[in-house]
């Protein structure tokens, strides 16, 4: 899977390079590390999802909460990390960033109810969202040259490994040790890489920075009353005060943000830059990119395990081919996106997306899996692994240089709220498969996943632009 980045660092275009850094390669291998874990984080607690729920006495809506709280506050506040890398230093930001994610692992690890598991999880998000762009910072400023271009290479990998590994991670730990250890996981690694990070990632002096505090609050105060609204439909209906009042609340907060971005001397996002078309596509693409495959990866795991007696094991084992189709389609993408242009390539994955989901809608309680769900899944992976690439090379190859962090701010901002809205609207869709061991419930949540790729590939067809892009600072994936 791959994400895009919050932001480059703010150095003049022109200056010399200092000499390298002889730590620079264990520092890279440190903060990919750490960056793994954050990915990692994304999908290692799907496959968990029914022993929690087993264990803890989960409902529908708090183990929606469980996935959706991490993505949540991961994009949310993922630029206003970024600044405050800024404000107090990458490596000193990346440090508290990655104490915070440990400690929150930790507590996630001992939760004994619902209140300390989510508030762990939301801890994890915060402490995400200061790690990721600190660590991408300390990367794209420590190497130079050819060099950067290598390292950003290792960086854009670990996406793809740490969404892969995570499906498999998760079985592994929840049939083995219990569900508690894909978070207990980890600490070791946190205190690893927070021993390490002062010893061999050079520090480097704060730069003069503003903060917008409350334009990251009401971004995310607002995504958060969406989600909130979405999943409540599933057990109050749409139309009950219950889902009316935090949708209307979103609306109100999206509204106070936008007004607040205006008149903002530093603004967390400037909106201007949806003017710009490759960036309104690129964002859109990942959008819903991001809210099909963690659908995908939520669906599958509460129906493999609660209609169909899977194992933990034996459901991250069916979608690690699901991981894989992922980054195969993303490498395809990538390529094609230079031969036949972003347009075809968007629109042909996201028709690839929804013709995969097809079957998925026709599932049974006793059909084979192998032969039904996993090919449907496997193709459709295969076309959001294109859509993946293609957004973040549309956004910021198609934009002035100048322009791509801020381009790629808006792009990871929306990764991470695409895969929260996607698990909060298949939840809703599918609550009598949640509730009640109903297979109706999971197909028409795999019906809404195809309706909406067959969308978004006709809102491509006149969204994104023609032309091949030209990369000329090197990935800026995550």
């Amino acid at each position: 899977m791959t994400h895009s980045t919050a932001g480059t660092p703010h150095t003049p275009e022109h200056a010399a390079p200092s000499p390298p850094d002889p730590r620079r390669w264990a520092a890279l291998a440190l903060v990919c590390l750490a960056q793994f874990m954050l990915i990692l984080d994304v999908t290692v607690v799907n496959v968990a999802l029914p022993d929690m729920a087993a264990d803890l006495d989960l409902d529908r809506e708090t183990l929606t909460w469980v996935v959706t709280a991490y993505t949540l506050c991961f994009g949310g506040l993922m630029l206003l990390g970024g600044r405050l890398a800024d404000a107090l230093g990458a490596r000193r930001t990346l440090l508290v960033g990655l104490a915070v994610f440990t400690v929150a692992s930790l507590v996630a690890g001992l939760a004994e109810n619902a209140p300390v598991l989510l508030g762990g999880r939301i801890a994890q998000g915060i402490g995400a969202a200061l790690l990721s762009p600190s660590a991408l910072s300390i990367v794209t400023t420590t190497f130079h040259g050819a060099e950067r271009n290598k390292a950003l290479g290792v960086w854009a990998a670990i996406g793809g490994s740490g969404a892969a590994a995570g499906v498999l991670v998760g079985g592994v730990l929840t049939d083995g040790p219990g569900w508690q250890w894909v978070f207990y996981v980890n600490v070791p690694v946190g205190l690893l890489v927070l021993t390490a990070v002062p010893v061999y990632v050079a520090a480097r002096g704060p730069q003069p920075a503003r903060l917008d505090v409350p334009g990251a609050l009401l971004v995310t105060g607002g995504t958060g009353a969406l989600i909130y609204g979405l999943v409540e439909a599933g057990g109050s209906g749409w139309v009950d005060p219950a889902t009316l009042v935090p949708l209307a609340g979103a609306v109100v907060a999206y509204v106070l943000f936008a007004v607040a971005e205006r008149t903002s001397r530093a603004p967390l996002m400037d909106l201007r830059m949806f003017t710009r078309r490759p960036v309104l596509a690129g964002a859109f693409l990942m959008l819903m990119a991001t809210a099909l495959l963690i659908a995908f990866f939520f669906l599958g795991s509460v129906y493999l395990q609660h209609l169909r007696g899977f194992s933990p094991l034996k459901t991250g084992l069916v979608f690690l081919p699901v991981a894989v189709a992922t980054g195969i389609g993303a490498h395809l993408g990538s390529r094609l996106v230079g031969r036949i242009g972003s347009r075809a390539t968007a629109v042909g994955g996201m028709v690839i997306a929804a013709a995969g989901t097809v079957p998925l809608t026709r599932l049974s309680g006793t059909g084979s899996v192998y032969g039904g769900l996993l090919p449907g899944f496997v193709v459709a992976s295969l076309g959001v692994g294109a859509v993946f690439v293609t957004a973040t090379t549309t956004a910021l190859a198609m934009v002035e240089h100048r322009e791509a962090g801020l381009a790629s701010g808006v792009v990871n901002t929306f990764h991470e709220v695409g895969g929260s809205i996607g698990v909060a609207v298949v939840s809703t869709v599918a609550a009598s498969g949640f509730e009640r061991g109903a297979v109706g419930g999971f197909t028409d949540a795999f019906t809404v996943c195809a309706v909406a790729g067959a969308v978004s590939a006709a809102v491509a067809l006149g969204l994104v632009p023609r032309g091949k892009p030209q990369l000329t600072g090197g990935p800026h994936v995550h």
